[in-house]
């Protein structure tokens, strides 16, 4: 005899795949939607936007790259790699340093760097651009570079520091007792324990810079500096009547970032559960 209970158990069950499928839904759509407007015509896709396309235009992904969108991808691309290895790497080090070492004024320090979390890149833009301009790193690349890595260790370090302190100490003590220095221990041991929460921390990184629009506007200017944000929209303002074009090239800036979280989602969801649960 089926249970009261047991049919609960079973309606709750199907409810909660219902909104997990329905929310998959809501989150694919739109980038479905997307990569099919781009293979339309701009008459196909005025008329039935929500069709399948009759004609399969391949031919807008190739226009997108060459009005512009390839080289807005080689720049983000780089400044992306650069910051965010520069990001991890010196949020690692601060991260082992707080919680692995004995430093003096451990406490300040921490306060100190947390402290850049309260501020907003909005309100430093003013002074940032005058003293960019009188280091000559104005219209840089090297200045999106020390902007998103400067901005992005409070955070990141926050989280592999909260990741950090749950390693046994025991870990350090038989490093040392191994002959390994600090530095070495750091290499060889703490690090291949912490790859969750770096492979997180390396995907939510990649996430902020690929999508910066503000820095990337005010920084760089010119076709070759700019990133996919800035350089989508001017993509949209130089060729906004031909629109599957335009969703072309939006198809080519969310590829990238969709394939790397399928590739690290295992990681990043249990990186970032650890490191924030702490």
């Amino acid at each position: 005899m089926v249970t009261r209970s047991a049919v609960l158990l079973v309606l709750g069950r199907v409810l909660i795949k219902a909104f997990l499928i329905a929310l998959a839904v809501v989150v694919v759509y739109p980038l479905v939607w997307m990569l099919l407007n781009g293979v339309k015509s701009n008459s196909e896709l005025f008329s039935n936007p929500f069709a399948m396309p009759i004609a399969w235009k391949w031919d807008n992904y190739v226009t997108a790259w060459n009005r512009g969108v390839g080289d807005y991808l080689t720049t983000s691309v780089l400044v992306t790699v650069a910051s965010t290895i520069a990001t991890v790497f010196i949020s690692a080090w601060a991260a082992y340093g707080l919680t692995r070492v004995n430093i003096p004024f451990n406490r300040v320090v921490l306060v100190l760097i947390l402290g850049g979390l309260m501020l907003a890149p909005t309100v430093a833009l003013i002074p940032l651009v005058k003293m960019f301009q009188s280091l000559g790193l104005y219209n840089n690349l090297w200045a999106l570079l020390i902007l998103y890595t400067a901005f992005r260790v409070p955070f990141t370090t926050f989280l592999i520091r909260a990741y950090m302190m749950d390693l046994p100490a025991e870990v350090d003590e038989a490093a040392s007792v191994d002959g390994a220095s600090k530095a070495r221990a750091f290499w060889q041991v703490i690090l291949p324990m912490c790859k969750p929460i770096l492979v997180s921390t390396v995907l939510l990184n990649i996430l902020f810079t690929w999508n910066e629009y503000l820095f990337a506007m005010v920084f760089t200017s010119g076709g070759a500096l700019q990133t996919l944000p800035v350089g989508l929209t001017n993509l949209m303002s130089k060729h906004g009547t031909d629109y599957p074009v335009v969703f072309a090239g939006m198809a080519i800036a969310a590829i990238p970032v969709i394939v790397l979280f399928f590739a690290g989602q295992r990681y990043f969801i249990r990186g970032l559960a650890d490191g924030v649960g702490k």
